[in-house]
């Protein structure tokens, strides 16, 4: 603990933003720089809390007052040393994670917590600009070869860890371009996409092979995947819920990610043919159903491309600013979050459910919904309609954002026989599905869920492959780094 007290001295303070006006123009990243002397003073902040609680609120058990310590005493190198030693890629977690590490900050129980995302951004970033990161080989091949299937976090941080192992990865990804949801379905003005490049140049100078614009399941069959010794499913869950009410088939209704995809796709430079049909918001008066980080990220893409407005609606009530009674420190508390996207425009409604979409010659016109309350009824809450509260809103573009219900069942699932659980997801034990040698890891193995319990899956399932593989497994586990302290 560099500074005592640190936490007494210095308040939370983040990098400025991008003006408004300046940043809706481009799909550039949004945040400015901060000088180190202010990253020092935030380090500084981290207290001699006795038992780090963010340790736990971490998924991948990031050992975050250590290099809070390391970047307050200025000693950047030991620091990337130590993050790396838990995160893969803290240049991507470091940018698009929610941070549940700050929400279990002990100063965070009565101040505002330590800028833990923040920190970590700026050691991988200095490290890179020092020139510290680059490939590590491994000394050692072990001849075992190891497919892992998709290119998301998962997928790569899962390969990366085979791969120091000492085993020969491929990965494939259907996609033309690796990445995953990094990709295609993170909008730019979060994460531009050099920073994946960046960060692909040294996997494949580590040995890894890539694979993309190959559908496993239809150009890669099961039986092809038999000539490696183990298979590493990291696919995502890639069904996103649909909303078949009245209506769905009018022209001017789509899913988030298909809008998210191909404006990234513009943004990187591809020509209509790769783009695919063309979605727009350009002058139009556009709805977001769903309120996550999905529906987030259409909102802050919909005002570039100049929609008319943009209005989001979410089924669930407004959640409060404060922590609830039912969800106290550390734990994650479901309360009232405003986006950058959110800060740049457009109205948010809460407890509206869409009844209807109605159109005129085919093509969208406006959307039917109606107010929704939540009451406890034996023992539940059960939604239920507000009498009265039906509203018809005008527009000429819907987009869903509701989430994912789980991973694509036929295919390679159904070609490999894997069994899924009871909520669809593909079912495993130690990682390792039904199928012998076959293993599975992040949104396709847990469902829907956070960046940085994809790459903590994928690190967790390497480590049951090489055990598969070998015997034994030197990788590291959550909570067991084995490093020594500073």
């Amino acid at each position: 603990m560099g500074r005592p007290t640190g936490f007494k001295e210095y308040t939370r303070e983040l990098p400025q933003s991008r003006p408004v006006e300046e940043r809706v123009r481009d799909y550039q990243e949004i945040y400015k720089l901060f000088e180190d002397d202010k990253l020092r003073k935030q380090a500084a902040r981290c207290m001699d809390c006795g038992v780090p609680f963010c340790h736990s609120g971490c998924p991948l058990g990031n050992i975050i007052p250590d290099w809070n310590d390391l970047v307050y005493r200025n000693r950047w190198r030991e620091a990337i040393d130590r993050l790396h030693a838990t995160n893969n890629f803290p240049e991507f977690t470091g940018r698009l994670c929610p941070a549940p590490c700050e929400e279990a900050c002990v100063l965070g129980i009565n101040e505002p917590a330590v800028t833990i995302e923040l920190i970590e951004k700026a050691i991988i970033e200095h490290a890179f600009e020092q020139g510290w990161i680059v490939p590590v080989p491994p000394a050692i091949r072990t001849g075992k070869s190891v497919a892992v299937v998709g290119s998301g976090p998962a997928g790569l941080a899962c390969a990366q860890q085979l791969n120091r192992a000492g085993h020969t990865v491929t990965v494939f990804e259907r996609a033309d371009r690796i990445g995953g949801l990094l990709r295609y379905g993170i909008p730019d003005f979060k994460l531009e996409k050099c920073i994946i490049d960046r960060r692909l140049r040294i996997l494949e100078q580590e040995g890894i092979v890539f694979r993309p614009g190959t559908h496993v399941g239809r150009d890669v069959t099961a039986d092809q995947l038999k000539a490696f010794d183990a298979v590493v499913l990291c696919g995502g869950a890639t069904r996103p819920r649909d909303l078949p009410i009245p209506g769905r088939e009018l022209e001017g209704i789509h899913f988030a990610m298909d809008f998210l995809t191909g404006q990234n796709r513009r943004v990187a430079g591809d020509g209509p043919e790769r783009i695919g049909p063309e979605i727009t918001a350009a002058g139009k008066r556009v709805v977001v159903i769903g309120g996550g980080d999905t529906g987030s990220d259409c909102i802050g893409t919909s005002i570039r491309h100049g929609a008319k407005s943009v209005t989001s609606f979410e089924i669930m009530p407004m959640p409060g600013e404060g922590r609830p009674p039912e969800q106290p420190w550390p734990y994650w508390p479901m309360r009232l979050r405003t986006s950058s996207s959110h800060k740049e425009g457009g109205a948010r409604y809460w407890a509206i459910a869409t009844k209807r979409f109605v159109g005129a010659g085919g093509r969208l016109r406006s959307l039917v919904t109606v107010n929704v309350e939540f009451v406890k009824k034996d023992g539940r809450m059960q939604m239920q309609e507000v009498h009265g509260s039906e509203h018809e809103w005008p527009c000429e573009l819907v987009l869903l954002a509701m989430g994912f219900t789980g991973p694509e069942p036929d295919g390679i699932l159904a070609q490999l026989g894997a069994q899924l659980d009871e909520r669809g997801n593909v079912k495993t034990a130690q990682y390792m599905t039904t199928v012998p040698g076959v293993f599975s890891a992040g949104d396709m193995r847990r469902g829907q869920s956070l960046i940085v319990w994809a790459i903590s899956e994928g690190r967790e399932a390497a480590r049951a492959v090489d055990e598969y593989l070998t015997g034994a497994s030197l990788l590291p586990t959550k909570g067991n780094m084995d490093l020594p302290r500073a």
